[in-house]
């Protein structure tokens, strides 16, 4: 399986504004959170990327992009009808093609020498299947998440068949429909806003949105789920983190994910002791 392109969704209406953020990287080099996001995926060796955007936003992507930039196609995203919508406007783009599926408001932090979209990168081509990143996630927490449930791969570490996805379950539902073997108590195995998909995804994407009403909305993890009925399809645990810059407090809890792993390390501990001590 061959990945040289990637799809970078960012036309959420509360969420587009987020990458052009301003972000201070490992190496103490500030950026915009879509150029860490841009650099996550040419670490994985794509050079090909289509970011969805608003309608008259790509200026401002470009300028964040960085020495990126070349590198970036647009796709706006007019009469939006939800996220899985917003990835099928690059359906032209993808072709027939595997390729790496990344949302803009999220910044992940590897606890590896690869990035996270690396890691996942090579499990996709090791397998040669769609492949979704994943985190164990507290049981307070899965109502924000796609959430997988599924069966652990035989003498595989952190790999998973995924039997079915459910968007944003309840407790109660994800523990009737969603434990996995081997996972500690309360936490459940919920996206990370990354994916390697195959081509069979965007068939099942339009057929979802050609069967909707007009006022529905149509969501990748309906077609995942799906997808696990159709095809090989597998999650995989990266050796990493996720921080929705969305959330409250997300964009300064992702800078100091970063910050810590990074150079400026020593400082950063040393001014938030002393902030402490203020108080």
């Amino acid at each position: 399986m061959k990945i040289r392109k990637a799809v970078i969704t960012a036309a959420g209406e509360y969420h587009s504004n987020l990458p052009l953020q301003s972000v201070v990287d490992r190496d103490g080099v500030p950026g915009t959170a879509l150029r860490r996001t841009l650099d996550e995926v040419v670490d994985a060796g794509i050079d090909e990327i289509a970011i969805i955007v608003r309608p008259g936003q790509s200026a401002p992507y470009l300028s964040a992009a960085g020495s990126h930039a070349s590198r970036l196609v647009f796709f706006e995203q007019d009469n939006p009808r939800g996220y899985g919508d917003a990835i099928l406007r690059a359906n032209d783009f993808v072709g027939d093609e595997a390729f790496l599926h990344l949302v803009s408001d999220h910044l992940y932090v590897s606890r590896d020498e690869k990035s996270c979209a690396a890691q996942l990168c090579e499990v996709a081509k090791q397998h040669e299947c769609s492949v979704s990143a994943i985190q164990a996630t507290r049981e307070n927490e899965i109502i924000y998440f796609g959430t997988v449930g599924g069966t652990p791969v035989a003498q595989q570490d952190n790999l998973y068949e995924v039997a079915t996805v459910v968007e944003k379950p309840t407790p109660t539902v994800a523990e009737q429909e969603l434990v996995v073997a081997g996972q500690r108590a309360g936490y459940y195995l919920c996206l990370f806003g990354m994916h390697v998909l195959t081509p069979t995804v965007l068939k099942l994407l339009q057929k979802n949105l050609d069967s909707a009403t007009a006022d529905q909305s149509v969501d990748l993890s309906t077609s995942l789920a799906q997808l696990a009925q159709t095809e090989r399809y597998l999650a995989f645990e990266v050796d990493g983190s996720r921080h929705n810059i969305s959330y409250k407090y997300g964009l300064l809890l992702a800078q100091l994910a970063i910050s810590l792993g990074g150079i400026d390390r020593d400082l950063v501990l040393t001014e938030l002791v002393a902030l402490l001590a203020e108080k």
